[in-house]
């Protein structure tokens, strides 16, 4: 069935060009309100939120604001979930170029967002300390909702539709099959921990170390093949609004993503985050510490999120969708991702290759025959480091002058990440 007859069937939601188009027929484009609630019970206190709703993409210009939402789960200490929340989105913004347009901003971001991630976990293993930190990282631009994760906290969309859409990918080695081939083919080995007699417990883990995540930031005591590069995926809502819950995994053991959703909805943001950590804790026990952020992207002419009608299960509208499809098994069960006209799927990468993530047009200035590093943002001469265009992911018509650059440092941890050679510092007691 095409989308034009997907949009006349009956109780189908209205196409979103048709939603765009009405809009910009009757004048300027309102951005909604955000409005947010937090939540939280500590076991290790380890979990670290960040909020921050003043952002703007041109200092003194309030009409270029912008939100940041962030979860980050540290393990084995709290210093890399602390440096996370205090340095990640000064990385992020760095690496995007000045002067330019909202649409140029926000195709930037996914690029912005691997540069951010990669940078921010080569200056905490430079500090020489061993923990580290999931981080789901969440920037609201108008209806525009741009996601980047490494770990097992999660995000998930609860549009007025009533699907629930997971806008993230736990990188669990127990959970993620592809996850564990890359693992493997760096370098690393996958199992579960031996106890005495040679019986395995526990969950899948990667070893050196014993982490079972694929992806985090520091973690300076294990592989390199434990990579900061994130999934992420950005999206954009109908003028209908929806709801995200951003949690750590103390959350996600203990409920799914449908069961998150349910309890909350027609709830205020604030009250909405305190009863879906309250529906964990009566699940589960306060097993891990728990955080959950509740954010609410609502329509301006409208105080609070209307309450989802209760309505039979549609199964042409959870099978039908547009844009990519998700990367893992898990993904393409849970992930329902937009009843054709509630959301629009503007961007998904999800791989570990920093090549492939960083593209070959960043800018170059070519007149003063200074290269900017892609990742550490240093502006160096460009015989201390390689243009990635003189890899083998670029034709052999591509010239090895062009961009992106990488400085050596920078060089030698991609390197490092694919398993060609270590690069991570000396850690000395």
């Amino acid at each position: 069935m095409s989308r034009i007859e997907l949009s006349r069937a009956k109780s189908a939601p209205v196409p979103l060009g048709t939603l765009i188009g009405r809009e910009l027929r009757n004048g300027k484009v309102e951005k909604p309100f955000v409005k947010y609630g937090q939540a939280g019970l500590a076991k290790k206190g380890e979990d670290y939120f960040l909020i921050k709703t003043d952002c703007l993409r041109v200092p003194g210009d309030a009409s270029t604001a912008f939100s940041v939402f962030a979860v980050f789960d540290g393990h084995n200490g709290i210093s890399a979930a602390i440096f996370a929340k205090e340095n990640l989105l000064s990385n992020v913004l760095s690496a995007i170029p000045q002067d330019i347009s909202r649409d140029a901003w926000l195709q930037a971001l996914p690029r912005a967002l691997v540069v951010g991630f990669v940078k921010t976990d080569i200056e905490f293993q430079q500090k020489g300390e061993t923990s580290g930190t999931t981080a789901t990282f969440v920037l609201v631009d108008g209806w525009t909702i741009t996601v980047a994760s490494v770990g097992d906290s999660r995000c998930i969309l609860d549009t007025q539709g009533g699907v629930v859409s997971l806008l993230t990918v736990d990188h669990r080695l127990e959970e993620n099959a592809e996850e564990r081939e890359r693992v493997t083919a760096s370098g690393g080995e996958v199992g579960r921990l031996n106890v005495f007699g040679g019986n395995e417990v526990g969950p899948l883990r990667c070893w050196p170390g014993g982490l079972c995540l694929s992806r985090s930031i520091g973690d300076t005591d294990v592989g390199e093949f434990i990579v900061p590069i994130p999934h992420v995926k950005q999206v954009k809502l109908s003028n209908a609004g929806g709801r995200l819950i951003i949690a750590s995994d103390g959350i996600w053991d203990a409920l799914s993503s449908d069961m998150a959703a349910k309890s909350c909805r027609g709830l205020p943001a604030e009250l909405a985050a305190k009863l879906v950590v309250k529906e964990a804790l009566r699940s589960r026990g306060l097993k891990d510490d728990t955080t959950c952020l509740v954010v609410d992207i609502i329509p301006s002419d409208l105080p609070v999120l209307p309450p989802i009608p209760r309505k039979k299960h549609n199964m042409l509208t959870s099978l039908l969708f547009f844009g990519k499809k998700s990367e893992n098994s898990m993904n393409k069960a849970t992930n329902k991702l937009s009843a054709v006209g509630v959301v629009e799927e503007l961007f998904e990468e999800g791989s570990a290759m920093l090549t492939e993530r960083l593209g070959k047009d960043f800018p170059l200035n070519k007149n003063s025959g200074i290269f900017r590093c892609a990742v550490c943002q240093m502006d160096q001469p460009p015989g201390d480091g390689l243009s990635m265009n003189s890899g083998p992911f670029f034709s052999p018509a591509s010239n090895p002058w062009e961009g992106p650059f990488l400085c050596t440092n920078c060089w030698k941890k991609k390197d490092a990440m694919e398993g060609k050679k270590p690069s991570r510092p000396t850690v000395t007691a």
